[in-house]
Protein backbone atom coordinates (compact mmCIF):
# COMPACT_ATOMS: atom_id res chain seq x y z
CA UNK A 1 0.00 0.00 0.00
CA UNK A 2 1.48 3.24 -0.69
CA UNK A 3 2.54 4.94 2.54
CA UNK A 4 1.07 8.15 3.64
CA UNK A 5 2.56 11.53 5.09
CA UNK A 6 2.24 11.80 8.79
CA UNK A 7 0.53 14.57 10.36
CA UNK A 8 2.93 17.05 11.82
CA UNK A 9 3.17 17.82 15.14
CA UNK A 10 0.86 21.01 16.66
CA UNK A 11 4.14 22.14 18.31
CA UNK A 12 4.68 26.04 18.18
CA UNK A 13 7.39 28.14 15.69
CA UNK A 14 10.54 29.05 17.47
CA UNK A 15 12.50 30.60 14.40
CA UNK A 16 11.83 33.59 12.00
CA UNK A 17 7.86 33.26 10.73
CA UNK A 18 9.54 35.00 7.61
CA UNK A 19 11.54 32.33 7.12
CA UNK A 20 8.84 30.01 7.49
CA UNK A 21 6.84 31.20 4.97
CA UNK A 22 9.51 31.19 2.41
CA UNK A 23 9.54 28.02 3.13
CA UNK A 24 6.01 27.23 2.42
CA UNK A 25 6.26 29.32 -0.92
CA UNK A 26 9.35 26.98 -2.10
CA UNK A 27 8.17 24.00 -1.09
CA UNK A 28 4.61 24.65 -2.86
CA UNK A 29 6.99 25.80 -5.95
CA UNK A 30 8.83 22.43 -5.71
CA UNK A 31 5.84 20.81 -5.68
CA UNK A 32 4.33 22.54 -8.31
CA UNK A 33 7.04 22.05 -10.88
CA UNK A 34 7.74 18.22 -9.82
CA UNK A 35 3.74 17.70 -11.12
CA UNK A 36 4.09 20.21 -14.25
CA UNK A 37 6.95 18.08 -15.40
CA UNK A 38 4.88 14.83 -14.94
CA UNK A 39 2.01 16.38 -16.81
CA UNK A 40 4.72 16.84 -19.22
CA UNK A 41 5.49 13.40 -19.80
CA UNK A 42 1.77 11.73 -19.23
CA UNK A 43 -0.64 12.35 -22.46
CA UNK A 44 -4.34 12.28 -22.32
CA UNK A 45 -6.48 12.26 -19.15
CA UNK A 46 -2.98 11.97 -17.05
CA UNK A 47 -1.78 14.60 -18.32
CA UNK A 48 -5.03 16.80 -17.60
CA UNK A 49 -5.26 15.55 -14.04
CA UNK A 50 -1.87 16.12 -13.48
CA UNK A 51 -1.82 19.79 -14.48
CA UNK A 52 -4.68 20.47 -12.55
CA UNK A 53 -3.16 18.98 -9.38
CA UNK A 54 -0.12 21.20 -10.32
CA UNK A 55 -1.87 24.20 -10.55
CA UNK A 56 -3.89 23.77 -6.94
CA UNK A 57 0.29 23.15 -6.08
CA UNK A 58 0.62 27.32 -7.54
CA UNK A 59 -2.81 28.46 -5.72
CA UNK A 60 -1.47 31.39 -4.13
CA UNK A 61 -4.80 31.10 -1.93
CA UNK A 62 -3.04 27.66 -0.32
CA UNK A 63 0.18 29.60 0.17
CA UNK A 64 -1.73 32.47 1.87
CA UNK A 65 -3.55 31.24 4.10
CA UNK A 66 -0.84 28.77 5.37
CA UNK A 67 1.36 32.16 5.80
CA UNK A 68 -1.44 33.62 7.93
CA UNK A 69 -0.99 30.54 9.84
CA UNK A 70 2.37 30.71 10.48
CA UNK A 71 2.28 34.41 11.30
CA UNK A 72 -0.34 34.82 13.39
CA UNK A 73 -0.81 31.47 15.30
CA UNK A 74 3.15 30.77 15.55
CA UNK A 75 2.73 27.59 13.44
CA UNK A 76 5.68 25.79 12.08
CA UNK A 77 5.36 25.72 7.97
CA UNK A 78 4.62 21.91 7.58
CA UNK A 79 1.81 22.17 10.60
CA UNK A 80 0.35 25.57 8.81
CA UNK A 81 -0.05 24.01 5.20
CA UNK A 82 -1.74 20.76 7.04
CA UNK A 83 -4.39 23.02 8.22
CA UNK A 84 -4.58 25.07 5.58
CA UNK A 85 -5.13 22.33 3.03
CA UNK A 86 -7.50 20.89 5.49
CA UNK A 87 -9.82 24.26 5.70
CA UNK A 88 -9.82 24.19 2.07
CA UNK A 89 -10.57 20.53 1.45
CA UNK A 90 -13.67 20.43 4.23
CA UNK A 91 -14.80 23.78 2.06
CA UNK A 92 -14.93 21.91 -0.81
CA UNK A 93 -16.63 18.35 0.54
CA UNK A 94 -18.99 20.88 1.68
CA UNK A 95 -20.13 21.79 -1.82
CA UNK A 96 -21.11 18.56 -2.58
CA UNK A 97 -20.00 16.47 -5.82
CA UNK A 98 -17.81 17.04 -8.06
CA UNK A 99 -16.05 19.60 -6.31
CA UNK A 100 -16.09 17.22 -3.01
CA UNK A 101 -13.99 15.15 -5.72
CA UNK A 102 -11.11 18.12 -5.18
CA UNK A 103 -10.74 17.91 -1.48
CA UNK A 104 -8.78 14.44 -2.12
CA UNK A 105 -6.45 16.30 -4.49
CA UNK A 106 -5.87 19.07 -1.98
CA UNK A 107 -4.77 16.48 0.38
CA UNK A 108 -2.49 14.70 -2.01
CA UNK A 109 -1.41 18.25 -2.67
CA UNK A 110 -1.03 18.94 0.69
CA UNK A 111 0.91 15.75 1.73
CA UNK A 112 3.82 16.36 -1.24
CA UNK A 113 4.53 19.82 0.07
CA UNK A 114 4.57 19.05 3.58
CA UNK A 115 6.85 16.25 2.52
CA UNK A 116 9.23 18.66 1.03
CA UNK A 117 9.10 20.62 4.34
CA UNK A 118 9.96 18.01 6.22
CA UNK A 119 12.33 15.37 3.99
CA UNK A 120 9.44 12.43 4.57
CA UNK A 121 8.79 10.58 1.37
CA UNK A 122 6.53 11.71 -0.58
CA UNK A 123 2.96 10.27 -1.77
CA UNK A 124 3.43 7.96 -4.11
CA UNK A 125 3.49 4.20 -5.04
CA UNK A 126 5.47 1.41 -3.96
CA UNK A 127 8.53 0.03 -5.87
CA UNK A 128 9.36 -3.87 -5.11
CA UNK A 129 10.98 -4.42 -7.85
CA UNK A 130 7.90 -6.25 -9.76
CA UNK A 131 4.80 -6.60 -11.43
CA UNK A 132 2.04 -6.05 -8.17
CA UNK A 133 -1.32 -5.77 -7.40
CA UNK A 134 -1.91 -1.80 -5.92
CA UNK A 135 -3.83 -2.43 -2.42
CA UNK A 136 -4.69 0.76 -1.52
CA UNK A 137 -7.74 2.97 0.84
CA UNK A 138 -7.84 5.12 -1.98
CA UNK A 139 -5.32 5.99 -5.00
CA UNK A 140 -4.92 9.85 -5.59
CA UNK A 141 -5.46 10.96 -9.53
CA UNK A 142 -1.70 11.91 -9.62
CA UNK A 143 -0.50 8.91 -8.37
CA UNK A 144 -2.52 6.79 -10.39
CA UNK A 145 -1.94 9.10 -13.64
CA UNK A 146 1.75 7.90 -13.62
CA UNK A 147 1.26 4.11 -13.04
CA UNK A 148 3.46 1.88 -15.49
CA UNK A 149 0.72 -1.35 -16.63
CA UNK A 150 3.84 -3.55 -16.71
CA UNK A 151 4.41 -3.46 -13.17
CA UNK A 152 1.23 -2.55 -11.78
CA UNK A 153 -0.97 -5.11 -12.95
CA UNK A 154 -4.48 -4.23 -11.19
CA UNK A 155 -5.26 -2.10 -8.32
CA UNK A 156 -7.63 -2.54 -5.61
CA UNK A 157 -9.23 0.32 -3.27
CA UNK A 158 -11.64 0.07 -0.61
CA UNK A 159 -12.60 3.60 -1.58
CA UNK A 160 -13.87 5.90 -4.57
CA UNK A 161 -16.63 4.69 -7.06
CA UNK A 162 -16.06 2.72 -10.60
CA UNK A 163 -16.43 6.15 -12.42
CA UNK A 164 -14.05 8.25 -10.47
CA UNK A 165 -11.15 10.20 -11.69
CA UNK A 166 -8.82 7.14 -10.20
CA UNK A 167 -10.76 4.52 -12.17
CA UNK A 168 -11.40 6.47 -15.24
CA UNK A 169 -7.62 6.43 -15.61
CA UNK A 170 -6.78 2.89 -14.67
CA UNK A 171 -8.82 1.71 -17.81
CA UNK A 172 -7.13 4.18 -19.58
CA UNK A 173 -3.95 2.91 -18.90
CA UNK A 174 -5.42 -0.85 -19.30
CA UNK A 175 -5.08 -1.55 -15.56
CA UNK A 176 -7.84 -3.72 -14.07
CA UNK A 177 -9.21 -1.77 -11.17
CA UNK A 178 -11.68 -3.45 -8.40
CA UNK A 179 -12.76 -0.20 -6.47
CA UNK A 180 -14.98 0.23 -3.42
CA UNK A 181 -14.23 -3.38 -2.63
CA UNK A 182 -15.20 -4.36 1.13
CA UNK A 183 -12.36 -5.49 3.41
CA UNK A 184 -9.84 -4.24 0.60
CA UNK A 185 -7.38 -3.07 3.18
CA UNK A 186 -7.06 -6.56 4.20
CA UNK A 187 -5.57 -8.19 1.68
CA UNK A 188 -1.91 -9.23 2.63
CA UNK A 189 1.29 -7.92 0.97
CA UNK A 190 2.58 -10.87 -0.85
CA UNK A 191 -0.94 -12.81 -0.97
CA UNK A 192 -1.72 -13.79 -4.44
CA UNK A 193 -4.80 -12.89 -5.86
CA UNK A 194 -6.69 -12.95 -9.24
CA UNK A 195 -8.29 -9.35 -9.81
CA UNK A 196 -11.55 -9.36 -12.39
CA UNK A 197 -12.07 -5.73 -13.33
CA UNK A 198 -14.83 -6.65 -15.64
CA UNK A 199 -16.66 -8.48 -13.25
CA UNK A 200 -15.55 -6.32 -10.05
CA UNK A 201 -14.57 -9.14 -8.44
CA UNK A 202 -10.94 -10.30 -6.41
CA UNK A 203 -10.46 -14.20 -5.86
CA UNK A 204 -8.41 -14.42 -2.93
CA UNK A 205 -6.28 -17.77 -2.89
CA UNK A 206 -7.04 -18.69 -6.44
CA UNK A 207 -6.94 -21.89 -7.78
CA UNK A 208 -4.32 -22.96 -10.63
CA UNK A 209 -7.44 -22.85 -13.21
CA UNK A 210 -8.67 -19.56 -11.73
CA UNK A 211 -4.91 -18.37 -12.63
CA UNK A 212 -5.18 -19.79 -16.18
CA UNK A 213 -8.55 -18.78 -17.47
CA UNK A 214 -7.29 -15.46 -16.12
CA UNK A 215 -4.17 -15.74 -18.14
CA UNK A 216 -6.19 -16.67 -21.70
CA UNK A 217 -8.84 -13.86 -20.46
CA UNK A 218 -5.89 -11.05 -20.74
CA UNK A 219 -4.10 -12.68 -24.13
CA UNK A 220 -7.52 -13.53 -26.25
CA UNK A 221 -8.62 -10.23 -27.73
CA UNK A 222 -7.14 -8.21 -30.97
CA UNK A 223 -8.96 -5.94 -32.58
CA UNK A 224 -8.72 -5.16 -36.46
CA UNK A 225 -10.27 -1.56 -36.34
CA UNK A 226 -13.84 -3.13 -37.01
CA UNK A 227 -16.86 -4.12 -34.54
CA UNK A 228 -19.36 -6.44 -35.71
CA UNK A 229 -22.04 -8.71 -34.38
CA UNK A 230 -21.27 -12.60 -34.97
CA UNK A 231 -24.47 -11.83 -37.60
CA UNK A 232 -22.87 -9.11 -39.44
CA UNK A 233 -24.08 -5.66 -37.84
CA UNK A 234 -21.86 -3.15 -38.15
CA UNK A 235 -21.09 -1.34 -34.65
CA UNK A 236 -18.51 1.63 -35.08
CA UNK A 237 -15.70 1.12 -32.10
CA UNK A 238 -13.84 4.04 -32.14
CA UNK A 239 -11.58 5.90 -29.39
CA UNK A 240 -11.47 8.68 -26.41
CA UNK A 241 -9.09 11.19 -27.24
CA UNK A 242 -7.51 14.15 -24.97
CA UNK A 243 -4.24 15.54 -26.56
CA UNK A 244 -2.28 14.92 -29.87
CA UNK A 245 -0.32 11.68 -28.38
CA UNK A 246 -3.58 9.89 -27.22
CA UNK A 247 -4.68 10.63 -30.89
CA UNK A 248 -1.16 8.82 -31.93
CA UNK A 249 -2.23 6.06 -29.26
CA UNK A 250 -5.41 5.46 -31.03
CA UNK A 251 -4.88 5.40 -34.10
CA UNK A 252 -1.63 2.82 -33.43
CA UNK A 253 -4.44 1.02 -31.55
CA UNK A 254 -6.35 0.39 -34.68
CA UNK A 255 -8.93 3.20 -34.13
CA UNK A 256 -10.46 3.85 -37.30
CA UNK A 257 -12.06 7.17 -35.72
CA UNK A 258 -12.44 9.49 -32.80
CA UNK A 259 -15.81 9.24 -30.71
CA UNK A 260 -14.93 12.14 -28.05
CA UNK A 261 -12.09 14.43 -28.51
CA UNK A 262 -11.89 16.80 -25.64
CA UNK A 263 -10.32 19.68 -26.23
CA UNK A 264 -9.53 20.77 -22.42
CA UNK A 265 -5.70 19.91 -23.00
CA UNK A 266 -5.53 23.37 -24.41
CA UNK A 267 -7.15 25.36 -21.93
CA UNK A 268 -6.70 23.59 -18.47
CA UNK A 269 -3.86 25.15 -16.19
CA UNK A 270 -3.97 28.62 -18.22
CA UNK A 271 -4.77 31.74 -16.65
CA UNK A 272 -5.93 32.91 -20.52
CA UNK A 273 -7.62 31.98 -22.98
CA UNK A 274 -5.31 30.01 -25.90
CA UNK A 275 -5.46 32.13 -28.61
CA UNK A 276 -7.26 31.21 -32.17
CA UNK A 277 -3.64 30.15 -34.01
CA UNK A 278 -2.59 27.94 -30.61
CA UNK A 279 -6.02 25.78 -30.93
CA UNK A 280 -5.77 25.67 -34.73
CA UNK A 281 -2.16 23.60 -34.38
CA UNK A 282 -3.39 21.28 -31.24
CA UNK A 283 -6.46 20.34 -33.16
CA UNK A 284 -5.03 19.64 -36.63
CA UNK A 285 -2.19 17.69 -34.48
CA UNK A 286 -5.23 15.38 -33.39
CA UNK A 287 -7.45 15.38 -36.55
CA UNK A 288 -3.52 14.73 -38.73
CA UNK A 289 -4.20 10.74 -37.09
CA UNK A 290 -7.05 9.89 -38.70
CA UNK A 291 -7.30 11.15 -42.49
CA UNK A 292 -10.69 10.69 -43.95
CA UNK A 293 -12.17 9.06 -40.48
CA UNK A 294 -14.35 10.52 -38.68
CA UNK A 295 -13.54 12.66 -35.32
CA UNK A 296 -16.04 14.12 -32.89
CA UNK A 297 -14.58 17.46 -31.20
CA UNK A 298 -15.85 18.16 -28.12
CA UNK A 299 -16.35 21.92 -27.65
CA UNK A 300 -14.56 23.44 -24.01
CA UNK A 301 -16.44 21.34 -21.01
CA UNK A 302 -15.29 23.85 -18.32
CA UNK A 303 -16.93 24.23 -15.32
CA UNK A 304 -17.42 21.86 -12.01
CA UNK A 305 -14.14 20.09 -11.73
CA UNK A 306 -12.81 21.86 -14.30
CA UNK A 307 -13.11 25.63 -13.39
CA UNK A 308 -11.19 28.20 -15.45
CA UNK A 309 -10.44 31.89 -14.10
CA UNK A 310 -11.15 33.23 -17.36
CA UNK A 311 -14.30 31.76 -18.57
CA UNK A 312 -16.01 29.94 -15.42
CA UNK A 313 -17.09 31.64 -11.91
CA UNK A 314 -15.15 31.80 -8.92
CA UNK A 315 -17.73 30.06 -6.42
CA UNK A 316 -21.05 28.43 -6.98
CA UNK A 317 -22.61 26.65 -4.45
CA UNK A 318 -23.28 23.83 -6.50
CA UNK A 319 -20.98 23.74 -9.46
CA UNK A 320 -22.33 20.36 -10.56
CA UNK A 321 -25.50 21.89 -11.39
CA UNK A 322 -24.05 25.57 -12.26
CA UNK A 323 -22.17 27.06 -14.96
CA UNK A 324 -20.51 24.57 -17.16
CA UNK A 325 -20.25 23.21 -20.60
CA UNK A 326 -21.96 24.97 -22.93
CA UNK A 327 -23.55 26.81 -20.07
CA UNK A 328 -20.22 29.08 -20.19
CA UNK A 329 -21.28 30.39 -23.42
CA UNK A 330 -24.10 32.61 -22.08
CA UNK A 331 -21.44 34.88 -20.51
CA UNK A 332 -19.13 34.22 -22.75
CA UNK A 333 -20.12 33.40 -25.90
CA UNK A 334 -16.68 35.13 -27.83
CA UNK A 335 -14.85 31.88 -26.06
CA UNK A 336 -17.13 29.57 -27.70
CA UNK A 337 -17.31 31.60 -30.94
CA UNK A 338 -13.42 31.86 -31.28
CA UNK A 339 -13.21 27.65 -30.55
CA UNK A 340 -15.48 27.15 -33.18
CA UNK A 341 -13.27 29.04 -35.53
CA UNK A 342 -10.32 27.33 -34.38
CA UNK A 343 -12.00 24.09 -35.01
CA UNK A 344 -13.06 24.48 -38.75
CA UNK A 345 -9.77 26.17 -39.54
CA UNK A 346 -8.34 23.14 -38.46
CA UNK A 347 -10.98 20.72 -40.37
CA UNK A 348 -10.30 22.91 -43.18
CA UNK A 349 -6.72 21.80 -43.42
CA UNK A 350 -6.87 18.31 -42.84
CA UNK A 351 -8.84 15.66 -44.34
CA UNK A 352 -10.74 14.22 -41.15
CA UNK A 353 -14.21 14.53 -41.43
CA UNK A 354 -14.96 16.53 -38.37
CA UNK A 355 -18.24 16.56 -36.40
CA UNK A 356 -19.07 19.01 -33.77
CA UNK A 357 -20.61 18.25 -30.30
CA UNK A 358 -21.15 20.44 -26.98
CA UNK A 359 -21.53 19.13 -23.40
CA UNK A 360 -23.75 19.66 -20.70
CA UNK A 361 -27.07 20.37 -23.24
CA UNK A 362 -30.31 20.48 -21.25
CA UNK A 363 -33.42 22.05 -23.55
CA UNK A 364 -33.76 22.15 -27.29
CA UNK A 365 -33.33 26.09 -27.45
CA UNK A 366 -29.65 25.42 -26.56
CA UNK A 367 -29.24 22.60 -28.87
CA UNK A 368 -30.98 24.80 -31.52
CA UNK A 369 -28.72 27.97 -30.89
CA UNK A 370 -25.34 25.32 -31.17
CA UNK A 371 -26.25 24.16 -34.41
CA UNK A 372 -26.86 27.84 -35.59
CA UNK A 373 -23.42 28.51 -34.18
CA UNK A 374 -21.98 25.68 -35.89
CA UNK A 375 -23.40 26.30 -39.26
CA UNK A 376 -22.48 29.90 -39.35
CA UNK A 377 -18.83 28.66 -38.94
CA UNK A 378 -19.72 26.41 -42.34
CA UNK A 379 -19.99 23.32 -39.26
CA UNK A 380 -22.16 21.18 -40.90
CA UNK A 381 -22.20 18.25 -38.46
CA UNK A 382 -23.31 19.16 -35.03
CA UNK A 383 -24.73 17.08 -32.17
CA UNK A 384 -25.03 17.29 -28.53
CA UNK A 385 -24.13 15.59 -25.16
CA UNK A 386 -26.74 13.60 -23.61
CA UNK A 387 -25.60 13.92 -19.71
CA UNK A 388 -28.63 14.93 -18.30
CA UNK A 389 -31.97 13.14 -17.68
CA UNK A 390 -33.68 15.95 -19.00
CA UNK A 391 -31.64 15.88 -22.80
CA UNK A 392 -32.18 12.10 -22.66
CA UNK A 393 -36.13 12.41 -21.85
CA UNK A 394 -36.15 14.91 -24.81
CA UNK A 395 -33.90 13.75 -27.17
CA UNK A 396 -36.21 13.39 -29.78
CA UNK A 397 -37.09 16.77 -29.51
CA UNK A 398 -33.12 17.53 -29.55
CA UNK A 399 -32.29 15.64 -32.54
CA UNK A 400 -34.81 17.20 -34.64
CA UNK A 401 -32.06 20.04 -33.92
CA UNK A 402 -28.91 18.68 -34.66
CA UNK A 403 -27.39 15.83 -36.75
CA UNK A 404 -26.27 13.43 -33.68
CA UNK A 405 -25.83 12.84 -29.82
CA UNK A 406 -23.41 10.92 -28.21
CA UNK A 407 -24.52 9.58 -24.35
CA UNK A 408 -21.91 10.70 -21.66
CA UNK A 409 -22.82 8.17 -19.05
CA UNK A 410 -20.76 9.10 -16.23
CA UNK A 411 -22.50 12.32 -15.70
CA UNK A 412 -25.87 10.71 -16.90
CA UNK A 413 -25.21 8.08 -13.59
CA UNK A 414 -24.63 10.95 -11.90
CA UNK A 415 -27.37 13.30 -12.37
CA UNK A 416 -29.78 10.42 -12.83
CA UNK A 417 -28.75 8.40 -9.38
CA UNK A 418 -28.05 11.81 -7.41
CA UNK A 419 -24.48 9.82 -6.36
CA UNK A 420 -21.11 11.22 -6.72
CA UNK A 421 -18.79 9.14 -8.27
CA UNK A 422 -16.21 9.39 -6.24
CA UNK A 423 -18.02 8.50 -2.44
CA UNK A 424 -17.49 4.49 -1.45
CA UNK A 425 -20.80 4.78 0.31
CA UNK A 426 -22.77 5.27 -2.74
CA UNK A 427 -20.70 3.17 -5.20
CA UNK A 428 -23.41 0.74 -5.53
CA UNK A 429 -25.46 3.61 -7.27
CA UNK A 430 -22.73 5.09 -9.32
CA UNK A 431 -23.10 2.31 -11.95
CA UNK A 432 -24.51 3.13 -15.79
CA UNK A 433 -25.81 -0.32 -15.30
CA UNK A 434 -28.69 0.97 -13.38
CA UNK A 435 -32.14 0.28 -14.52
CA UNK A 436 -33.23 3.87 -14.81
CA UNK A 437 -29.70 4.58 -16.52
CA UNK A 438 -30.42 2.40 -19.29
CA UNK A 439 -33.84 2.92 -19.72
CA UNK A 440 -32.86 7.04 -20.28
CA UNK A 441 -30.60 5.21 -22.48
CA UNK A 442 -33.16 3.55 -24.25
CA UNK A 443 -35.07 6.63 -24.66
CA UNK A 444 -32.32 8.64 -26.15
CA UNK A 445 -31.52 6.18 -28.93
CA UNK A 446 -35.44 6.09 -29.92
CA UNK A 447 -35.48 9.65 -29.84
CA UNK A 448 -32.41 9.58 -32.41
CA UNK A 449 -34.19 6.77 -34.38
CA UNK A 450 -37.34 9.22 -35.08
CA UNK A 451 -35.01 11.64 -37.13
CA UNK A 452 -32.40 8.75 -38.46
CA UNK A 453 -29.81 10.53 -36.18
CA UNK A 454 -26.72 8.06 -34.88
CA UNK A 455 -26.71 8.24 -30.81
CA UNK A 456 -23.49 6.53 -29.71
CA UNK A 457 -21.72 6.29 -25.79
CA UNK A 458 -18.62 7.92 -25.20
CA UNK A 459 -18.58 7.55 -21.29
CA UNK A 460 -17.00 4.89 -19.38
CA UNK A 461 -19.90 2.26 -20.02
CA UNK A 462 -18.14 1.93 -23.71
CA UNK A 463 -15.37 0.22 -22.48
CA UNK A 464 -17.06 -2.76 -20.32
CA UNK A 465 -17.36 -5.36 -22.50
CA UNK A 466 -20.27 -6.87 -20.73
CA UNK A 467 -22.32 -3.41 -21.58
CA UNK A 468 -21.80 -3.47 -25.04
CA UNK A 469 -24.46 -5.57 -26.06
CA UNK A 470 -26.99 -4.58 -24.12
CA UNK A 471 -26.18 -0.81 -25.32
CA UNK A 472 -26.26 -2.19 -28.78
CA UNK A 473 -29.47 -3.93 -28.06
CA UNK A 474 -30.57 -0.61 -26.91
CA UNK A 475 -30.14 1.50 -29.80
CA UNK A 476 -26.65 2.85 -29.83
CA UNK A 477 -24.53 2.86 -32.86
CA UNK A 478 -21.73 3.36 -31.62
CA UNK A 479 -19.13 3.28 -29.00
CA UNK A 480 -15.99 5.48 -27.79
CA UNK A 481 -13.80 4.30 -25.30
CA UNK A 482 -9.95 4.30 -24.15
CA UNK A 483 -7.80 2.63 -26.88
CA UNK A 484 -7.12 -0.49 -24.58
CA UNK A 485 -10.34 -1.24 -24.38
CA UNK A 486 -11.09 -1.86 -28.19
CA UNK A 487 -10.52 -5.69 -28.83
CA UNK A 488 -12.00 -6.79 -25.72
CA UNK A 489 -15.37 -5.01 -26.62
CA UNK A 490 -15.21 -6.23 -30.03
CA UNK A 491 -14.40 -9.42 -29.30
CA UNK A 492 -17.88 -9.48 -27.35
CA UNK A 493 -19.63 -8.19 -29.65
CA UNK A 494 -18.19 -10.65 -32.36
CA UNK A 495 -20.07 -13.54 -30.01
CA UNK A 496 -23.61 -12.31 -30.01
CA UNK A 497 -26.31 -11.52 -32.76
CA UNK A 498 -28.27 -8.22 -33.34
CA UNK A 499 -31.50 -10.56 -31.96
CA UNK A 500 -29.63 -11.35 -29.21
CA UNK A 501 -28.12 -7.79 -28.09
CA UNK A 502 -31.73 -6.60 -28.02
CA UNK A 503 -32.58 -9.98 -25.91
CA UNK A 504 -29.96 -9.16 -23.53
CA UNK A 505 -31.69 -5.39 -23.37
CA UNK A 506 -35.00 -6.58 -23.31
CA UNK A 507 -33.77 -8.30 -19.92
CA UNK A 508 -31.72 -5.89 -18.11
CA UNK A 509 -34.66 -3.59 -18.60
CA UNK A 510 -37.13 -6.09 -16.49
CA UNK A 511 -34.36 -6.21 -14.15
CA UNK A 512 -34.87 -3.97 -10.52
CA UNK A 513 -31.72 -3.79 -9.48
CA UNK A 514 -27.85 -3.14 -11.52
CA UNK A 515 -26.53 -6.19 -9.88
CA UNK A 516 -29.41 -7.91 -11.01
CA UNK A 517 -29.24 -6.82 -14.76
CA UNK A 518 -24.91 -7.57 -14.52
CA UNK A 519 -25.64 -10.95 -13.23
CA UNK A 520 -28.02 -12.01 -15.89
CA UNK A 521 -25.67 -10.50 -18.87
CA UNK A 522 -22.38 -12.38 -17.21
CA UNK A 523 -24.26 -15.14 -17.00
CA UNK A 524 -25.53 -15.18 -20.84
CA UNK A 525 -22.33 -14.15 -21.77
CA UNK A 526 -20.01 -16.14 -19.39
CA UNK A 527 -21.49 -18.99 -18.76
Amino acid sequence: MPARVPEPSTSRLSGSADAAVRAVKEAAAQVEADLAERAGRASGTAADVLAVTAAMAADPTLVAAAARRVREDRLTPERAVWDAAGSVATQLEALGPPMSERARDVRDVRDRIVAALTGAVPPGVPDPGHPFVLVASDLAPADTAMLDPAVVTAIVTARGGPTSHMAILARALGIPAVVALPGATDLADGEEVVVDGMAGTVVRAPTADDVEGARRRVTAATFDGRGMTRDGTEVELVANVADPAAAEAAAAAGARGVGLFRTEFCFLGRGEEPSIEEQVTAYRAVLSHFPDRRVVVRTLDAGADKPLRFLTPEHEDNPALGVRGLRTAVAHPDVLDRQLDAIAQAAAAESAEVWVMAPMVATVDEARDFAAACAAHGLEQSGVMIETPAAALQARHLLAEVSFASLGTNDLTQYTMAADRDLAGVAALSTPWQPAVLELVRVACEGGAMHGAPVGVCGEAAADPLLAPVLVGLGVTSLSMTPRALADVASTLAGVSRDECAELARTVLECSTAQAARDAVRERLLT
